[in-house]
């Protein structure tokens, strides 16, 4: 069985964490999730994380601690088990979000209980409380 390393990160801005969605034609389309993504040949897991926020959302970020890590088979049924980290991060500096329109089509800032009517995946909600 072969496996799957992912990413992906806690940004906070008064109170409230960020949210990416991801857009139509790519694999989860609509689902909304924190920035992140897979970590590349020979790259630690923080790296890929600021690297991943970086493509995403045009963020600079630096890593803070590890929020939480969660493991799962795949949800298209392939031979593949995921494993995922969430970090804590800060930004450095306040930029504007700036999406890849080839990934993701709409962000948001959210609070817990303003991301209860989202397609959210259960382990990013457990990242925003």
């Amino acid at each position: 069985m072969s496996e799957k390393h992912l990413v992906y990160c806690r940004i906070e801005r008064d109170g409230a964490v960020l949210l990416i969605r991801r857009a139509q034609g790519v694999f989860l389309a609509g689902r909304w999730e924190l920035p992140g993504g897979g970590i590349e040949p020979g790259e630690r897991a923080e790296q890929a994380a600021v690297r991943e926020v970086a493509e995403e959302t045009g963020l600079a970020v630096e890593v803070t601690g590890e929020r939480s890590a969660h493991s799962w088979m795949d949800v298209a049924g392939r031979p593949l088990r995921i494993h995922a980290r969430v970090f804590d991060v800060s930004e450095s500096g306040r930029g504007a979000v700036t999406l890849n329109p080839a990934e993701h089509d709409d962000h948001a800032w959210c609070t817990a209980e303003q991301a209860v009517a989202l397609d959210l995946a259960e382990h990013f909600r457990g990242a925003l409380r």
